[in-house]
């Protein structure tokens, strides 16, 4: 059987376990045997298989109930370690000649990983700080071997093709989702997304947290409260950042052959609708999150796009400045989708009447509110996390230890306890010196990307790339009031598109 086709067969059968999983017809106790399953086939099958499946299935990825106190460690853990080992054991080269070493970006790693091992130093829980760090090699793992791997042109765009297949799935279920807010009521919703759902997606631990401590699945305003979409994702925070992560691959996949044509009115005319229209669709979901940061960060992308304009205006050819018009016109669209938006967030959710339809109306407007209650304790958490930083610059309090900033329980930051903003969240925890390292790597990965769209000559890697020009800096600027960019499944996508961006470095 071709290995291609096999590698369909088992991430639908995947799909379909997943699918009965989180519903509650399988239970949960065959996740484990599953598990095993799944890392034969990704011992037995040839490493791109492998790739190709653990993209494909990042927001499918579930938490295994190992034993009654510990059933949140997530299957992806232990596929990205069987894919490194493969990765290693095939390219013994690879370790022999250290020739990563060599790379600017290996160099920058290594350094924030020596900083992070750092930081433990100061740690008031360096236990909770070491979990953290390996939490981030798990991760990474996978990044690493997608640069290093994946040198073949046609291998890459397959993988950019694959990404393209979570992000309908996701989008799907959050569609779904909202339905499902006009036919029960916010306890029955509870009950179905918290202490079922949730609670088979990431284990018990955190559907406590989620029902019982806090979430971001609601707006609220007074009585009157909307659903903020999250899919199959912990919080309305990492859900957006997915989507915009996985926003460049439609681009690639669905109007690629539009962009070949010249001129830019040539390319909005003749996009093909049946395939393009899964790119409105995830801008709407990222919209339904209610996630203000990234509504105030796609209008700052408007200058963005315009900026890069003007500098391939005089930097790039003709084609370069139509491929980039045409994808940039998307921007309108995300506007534009609001007013679609707007009844969806004022219609009475869970069997509740609103008192009137202003509910979205002023949840824009608080995006500037200083005074607004999420607005006002973001900013004296800024507070706190400058003053911090001011008393440990150099190795920071600790990584994994951000709680102890706020005086709260280390525990808390699996509560989402953070510096609502990525940039101070490093700083405090890991020193300023982390901090500029981190954003000298971001840097690094935009250079990247620019010169990938430049030098590009198939229209599928120029909208890709010229894709994540508009929305990895819109990622990069939420990050100012949020580090959900940090949450698993966001993280995943990234290191993969980190690792498609540097590949053959």
């Amino acid at each position: 059987m071709n290995k291609s086709r096999l590698t369909n067969i088992v991430f639908a059968g995947h799909l379909l376990f997943f699918a009965l999983v989180i519903i509650g017809v399988i239970p949960r106790s065959l996740v484990p045997y599953e598990t095993g399953l799944l890392a034969l086939f990704l011992i037995v099958m040839p490493l791109e298989e492998g790739l190709v499946f653990f993209v494909r299935s990042i927001p499918l990825f579930i938490a295994i109930p190992l034993t009654a106190g510990y059933d949140n460690l997530n299957m992806w853990r232990i596929f990205s370690g069987i894919i490194f080992l493969k990765f290693i054991i095939s390219d013994l080269e690879f370790l022999k000649n250290l020739k990563f070493i060599r790379s600017r970006i290996a160099k920058v790693l290594l350094i924030l990983l020596g900083l992070a091992f750092l930081s433990l130093w100061n740690a008031e829980d360096p236990i909770t700080g070491l979990k953290r760090i390996i939490y981030f090699i798990n991760t990474a793992l996978i990044g690493i071997v997608i640069a290093h791997y994946a040198v073949r042109e046609e291998y890459i765009k397959r993988l950019i093709k694959n990404i393209v297949v979570p992000i309908i799935i996701v989008s799907v279920v959050g569609i779904i989702q909202v339905f499902s807010t006009y036919f029960i009521d916010i306890y029955q919703f509870m009950r179905l997304w918290g202490e079922e759902i949730q609670l088979r997606l990431f284990g018990t631990e955190w559907s406590y947290i989620a029902v019982n401590l806090g979430n971001t699945w609601f707006a609220y305003y007074g009585e009157q409260l909307s659903l903020r979409v999250f899919s199959l994702f912990p919080d309305s925070h990492s859900f957006p950042i997915f989507l915009l992560l996985g926003l460049p691959a439609l681009f690639a996949w669905t109007i690629q052959k539009p962009l070949a044509k010249t001129g830019y009115w040539a390319m909005v005319r003749t996009r093909g609708l049946l395939a393009t229209i899964w790119i409105p669709i995830a801008l709407l979901m990222a919209i339904l999150s209610g996630t203000r940061g990234i509504w105030a960060a796609g209008a700052g992308m408007v200058i963005w796009c315009s900026l890069i304009w003007l500098y391939f205006r005089y930097r790039a050819d003709r084609e370069s400045r139509n491929i980039f018009a045409c994808l940039s016109s998307y921007l309108v669209i995300f506007f534009i989708l609001f007013l679609v938006a707007f009844p969806i967030f004022s219609s009475p959710q869970f069997l509740l009447s609103k008192g009137d339809s202003s509910l979205f109306e002023r949840r824009i407007r608080s995006i500037i509110d200083f005074g607004e209650t999420s607005n006002s304790q973001r900013l004296a958490i800024w507070h706190d996390s400058l003053k911090s930083i001011a008393r440990h610059p150099l190795k920071g309090i600790g990584i994994g230890n951000f709680p102890v900033v706020l005086d709260q329980d280390i525990r808390l930051a699996r509560a989402g306890s953070s510096a609502h903003n990525l940039y101070l969240h490093i700083a405090a925890e890991m020193g300023i010196f982390a901090l500029l390292a981190a954003i000298y790597f971001l840097w690094l990965a935009l250079k990247r990307v620019l010169n990938h769209f430049i030098k590009s000559t198939g229209t599928f890697f120029r909208a890709y790339y010229g894709g994540l020009l508009i929305t990895l800096p819109w990622i990069l600027a939420y990050s100012l009031t949020d580090v959900a960019l940090f949450d698993e499944r966001a993280l995943l996508l990234f290191v993969v598109t980190l690792g498609i961006i540097f590949s053959n470095d």
